[in-house]
C-alpha cells in the first residue's frame, strides 16, 4: 500500500479548494490547478485566488494559516508537469461528463504510473467516467466524494469500480481515515451514492408535502430538526445554506440517472415559485435571502420568512404546534400526533425511511454504512434505521400495512424477528440486523476505541450523576463528564478528586475524555448565580476551592493524566486540560478561557497555568511583563482557538501535546499516550513564579481604559479587566518576591467572588443562561 506523500487537486472551485486545504491540514503538500482565465494577466489567478479566499473565509478552511504554504498553485496549461510526482490526483471540476473525460486523458499522459486518480463527483457513475480509459487507468481510479465544507464534514464516500486495484482503495481509505479524519463509507456505484440519494429524497419529500399542506416554513424546520435529531436548520434552512439554485441541478441529475421506477420521480414537483426566487436572486444565504431573510427597517434588523402560499415575505414567527412539543422527547409521539404537524411529520418521515429501507443492498451492503453516511454527511444524530428503532420496527411496519403501503423486505424481516430492532446489544457488543437474516457485530475500524463500546461491555468503576470512571484496560481509567453541555459542577469536581485516589489505588494512568459534541463548555454558572442571589458566599468560596484543589491534585498525582478533548473546551473545561501532563486533542478542538463573558475571571487555576506557560516560553522577550501582557490580552478578550493547531500558538497546547485528525481515534491515541508516559513517570516539581505587581496592574488598566475611551470596551469590561489585571500582576507583590501556586489561585478566588458581588456580573450570567450569548454591559 503506497503512502500519500504528495497530492494534487484539479479544480479550484469551492469544493476543490476546500479539499486541497484539508489535505494541507493533514501536513501533506498539495498542488492546486485550474484553467487559465480568458484575458487574465495572472495565468494562475483562479488557484491563487482560491487560496487567498480560503485564508479569509469563515469558518476557516485552513486549521492554521501556515498550512496554506503547503499548497502550490498553478494552471492546467503550464503546470501539468507538477503532477509527475504526486501520489493522488483529485478531480473536482464541473459536473460535466465530457469535460471530465477529456481531463482524464490529459492526466493519463503526465501522471506517474500507479498514482491514484479519483473524482469528487456526486452524481456521475464511475463506469461512465472511465468508459474509454485504459485498463491501467481504470485500476488506479475511484470516486472520493467529500462533503462541503471538506474540513468540517466528516463523511468521505468511497466508490470503487470492478477494475479498481484493492490496494488503491485501501491507500485512500487509510489516508482518509488517519490523515484527513474522515469516516470512510463504502458505497455502491449508484446515483447520489448514499447520503445524497437519501438526503435529496428527504428534502424533496419535505418540500412537496409542505407546499401541499400549506405549512409555514418555520413549522417544517421545527418539526424536522430537533425532534428527529437533525441540525436546527431543518429543511428550508438547509436549502438556504447550500443554495436554492443548486436544487434544480441536483433534481435534474437524479431524474436523469435514477431508475424509472424509483420513488423519487413520484414525489418530485417542479415549482414556479422556486424558479421565480432563483431568477430574482433569492437563492439563500449567499443571495438576497431565501426561505428566510433579514432586512433593515428603521435601523432595526427584521427577520422574515417566506409564505409558501403567497410567495411573499412576512415576519418570522415561532410555530405553535402541539406535535412539536410532543416530539421533544418521543419520535413516535411526534408522528402519531393528530394535528397538522404530526400528520406532516409522519408523511415525510415514513416516506424517507421506507425509501431508505428499500435501498439496503442497492446503495450499500448493510445498514450501518447507511446510518453512518447520514450521521457524518448530513449531521443527523440518528441514522435512518436508528430512527426506525426509536419508533419501533414492528409499530412502523404495522402502520404502513394499515395504510395499505408497501413494507420494505428488510423492515418486515426485522419487525417479525422477535427482536423488532435493527440494532441490539448482545453480550456487550452492538450488533445490526443483516440482509441475510440474523445479527452481526457493527464493524469498528482497526485501532478505534470507543467509550460507548466500553460502557456496553462493563460496569463503571465509580461515578455519580455528573461524571463516571470507566476501565479502558491495561491499567488506564477514563474520567467521563456527562452533565448538560458537560458543564463542570460539584459532582464533576467530586469525581475529579475521587479519581486521583482510585487510580492511585492500583492503576497506571487516567484519561479525561467523553464522546459528547463538546468536551466541556465550562463551569455551571447557573449554580454561581443561584448562590450569589442568596448571598451564599461561603458556598461559592468552597466550590472555587474545591475546583482549585481537585485540578491541583490531578497535576501532582503520582501517575500521568492525559486530557482528550474534542469540540469546545472552554473555561473550567480548558482549565482541567491545562493541569494535565499531556493533551491528545482532536484537530477540531476549540480552547479558551472565556470567563470574562459572564463577568468573572478564571478561578480554577487557569490564570496561574497560563502565566507559567508564557513565562517559560523561550520565544518571548525577557522579563515577566510580556508574558503577563500576553495572558491578559488572551483572557480579557475571551480568545478561543479555532483549531487545535491554533491552540498551540496560544500555549493552551504545548510541544508535548499531540493532535489526532480522526475523532474516532482520539481515545485510543490518548490511552496509548498515557501508557507511554506511565513508564518511569515522575510527577512535576512544585512551581513558583515572580510577578511585577502594582506597576504592571496600572499599565494594564491604562490600556483597557484606552479601549473604553475608544468605545471598544464597556464599563463592566473595565471592572472585570481590572480584577484580572490584579490577578495576573500578582496582587501586592513585586518582582523581587517569589509566589507559590496557591498565592496565585488565592488571587483568582478573591477576584472571582468580588466580581460575583457586582450587579453587572449577575446580569451577564443571567443573559448568558437565557440567550446563550454574552451581554455587553
Amino acid at each position: 500500500m503506497t503512502a500519500i506523500k504528495k497530492a494534487a487537486v484539479i479544480g479550484a472551485g469551492v469544493m476543490g479548494a476546500g479539499i486541497a486545504a484539508h489535505i494541507a491540514n493533514a501536513g501533506v503538500p498539495v498542488v492546486l490547478l485550474d484553467i487559465v482565465p480568458k484575458g487574465a494577466e495572472n495565468r494562475n489567478a483562479l488557484a491563487e485566488g482560491a487560496v487567498q479566499k480560503m485564508l479569509k473565509t469563515k469558518p476557516k478552511s485552513f486549521m492554521h494559516p501556515s498550512r496554506a504554504k503547503l499548497v502550490t498553485t498553478g494552471n492546467l496549461e503550464d503546470d501539468l508537469g507538477q503532477l509527475a510526482d504526486v501520489d493522488w490526483i483529485v478531480e473536482a471540476v464541473i459536473e460535466n461528463l465530457d469535460i471530465k473525460r477529456r481531463l482524464y486523458a490529459t492526466l493519463d499522459e503526465v501522471r506517474k504510473p500507479g498514482s491514484i486518480v479519483s473524482s469528487n463527483t456526486s452524481t456521475i457513475p464511475l463506469g461512465l467516467l472511465v468508459e474509454d480509459r485504459s485498463a491501467a487507468f481504470k485500476g488506479d481510479f475511484l470516486i472520493t466524494h467529500f462533503f462541503n465544507p471538506p474540513r468540517y464534514m466528516r463523511l468521505l464516500e468511497l466508490v470503487a469500480g470492478p477494475e479498481t486495484r484493492p490496494d488503491a482503495v485501501e491507500t485512500i481509505r487509510a489516508f482518509g481515515d488517519h490523515a484527513l479524519g474522515k469516516g470512510v463509507v463504502d458505497c455502491k456505484d449508484t446515483p447520489g451514492f448514499i447520503a445524497n440519494r437519501i438526503g435529496t429524497f428527504w428534502m424533496q419529500a419535505a418540500v412537496t408535502e409542505a407546499m401541499d399542506r400549506k405549512l409555514d416554513v418555520e413549522a417544517v424546520d421545527a418539526l424536522l430538526s430537533k425532534p428527529v435529531g437533525i441540525p436546527k436548520t431543518g429543511v428550508f434552512g438547509l436549502i438556504d445554506l447550500v443554495g436554492l439554485d443548486l436544487m434544480p441541478h441536483v433534481a435534474a441529475s437524479m431524474k436523469a440517472t435514477l431508475p424509472a421506477d424509483d420513488a423519487y420521480h413520484a414525489i418530485y414537483r417542479d415549482s414556479d415559485l422556486f424558479r421565480k426566487m432563483i431568477a430574482e436572486g433569492y437563492t439563500g444565504r449567499k443571495g438576497k435571502g431565501g426561505f428566510y431573510r433579514r432586512r433593515k427597517d428603521g435601523g432595526q434588523t427584521v427577520q422574515e420568512a417566506l409564505d409558501l402560499s403567497t410567495g411573499e415575505y412576512r415576519a418570522k414567527r415561532k410555530p405553535d404546534l402541539a406535535s412539536i412539543r410532543a416530539g421533544a422527547k418521543d419520535l413516535r409521539a411526534l408522528v402519531s400526533h393528530e394535528d397538522a404537524g404530526g400528520a406532516y411529520a409522519w408523511a415525510v418521515i415514513s416516506a424517507a425511511l421506507s425509501y431508505t429501507a428499500d435501498l439496503v443492498g442497492v446503495i450499500a451492503d448493510e445498514v450501518p454504512a447507511i446510518d453512518e453516511a447520514m450521521r457524518l454527511g448530513y449531521g443527523w444524530k440518528y441514522g435512518p434505521f436508528e430512527l426506525i428503532d426509536r419508533m419501533g420496527a414492528g409499530w412502523f411496519a404495522d402502520r404502513l400495512t394499515a395504510e395499505g403501503r408497501k413494507v420494505p423486505e428488510i423492515l418486515a424481516a426485522v419487525a417479525g424477528n422477535g427482536t423488532g430492532r435493527f440494532y441490539r446489544v448482545s453480550d456487550g457488543v452492538l450488533e445490526f440486523a443483516t440482509r441475510a437474516g440474523g445479527y452481526a457485530p457493527v464493524p469498528v475500524p482497526e485501532g478505534v476505541l470507543r467509550l460507548s463500546d466500553v460502557k456496553r461491555r462493563s460496569k463503571r468503576v465509580d461515578g455519580n450523576g455528573s461524571a463516571s470512571l470507566w476501565d479502558l484496560g491495561d491499567g488506564v481509567l477514563c474520567l467521563e463528564f456527562h452533565t448538560k453541555m458537560n458543564a463542570i459542577d460539584p459532582g464533576v469536581l467530586e469525581m475529579v478528586a475521587k479519581s486521583t485516589e482510585i487510580v492511585r489505588g492500583g492503576y497506571k494512568a487516567l484519561v479525561v475524555y467523553n464522546e459528547a459534541d463538546n468536551f466541556s463548555v465550562g463551569a455551571n454558572v447557573g449554580l454561581a448565580l443561584f448562590a450569589s442571589n442568596i448571598a451564599a458566599w461561603d458556598m461559592i468560596d468552597g466550590m472555587i476551592r474545591m475546583g482549585q484543589e481537585a485540578y491541583k491534585a490531578l497535576k501532582y498525582a503520582p501517575f500521568p493524566v492525559v486530557g482528550a478533548p474534542a469540540g469546545m473546551a472552554l473555561g473550567g473545561g480548558c482549565e482541567i486540560l491545562l493541569h494535565c501532563d499531556a493533551v491528545q486533542a482532536h484537530a477540531e478542538t476549540y480552547m479558551g478561557l472565556v470567563e470574562v463573558g459572564v463577568g468573572v475571571v478564571p478561578g480554577w487555576g487557569g490564570c496561574k497555568e497560563l502565566l507559567f506557560r508564557w513565562m517559560a516560553n523561550k520565544r518571548r522577550p525577557g522579563g515577566p511583563m510580556p508574558a503577563v501582557g500576553q495572558v491578559f490580552e488572551m483572557v480579557s478578550t475571551a480568545k478561543v482557538s479555532e483549531s487545535a493547531d491554533e491552540a498551540r500558538d496560544m500555549l493552551l497546547l504545548l510541544d508535548r501535546d499531540r493532535i489526532t485528525m480522526n475523532r474516532d481515534r482520539v481515545l485510543a491515541d490518548a490511552k496509548a499516550r498515557a501508557l507511554e508516559l506511565a513508564e518511569g513517570y515522575q510527577k512535576p516539581e512544585a512551581a513558583e513564579i515572580s510577578l511585577p505587581g502594582p506597576s504592571a496592574r496600572v499599565a494594564l488598566e491604562m490600556a483597557v481604559d484606552g479601549f473604553f475611551q475608544q468605545g471598544k470596551a464597556t464599563p463592566h469590561d473595565v471592572v472585570v479587566s481590572g480584577a484580572l489585571a490584579r490577578v495576573l500582576s500578582g496582587g501586592d507583590t513585586d518582582i523581587t518576591e517569589t509566589l507559590r501556586e496557591d498565592d496565585v489561585t488565592r488571587l483568582e478566588r478573591e477576584a472571582f467572588i468580588s466580581l460575583l458581588k457586582t450587579p453587572a456580573t449577575l446580569a451577564r450570567i443571567e443573559h448568558m443562561l437565557e440567550t446563550g450569548k454574552p451581554l455587553r454591559n
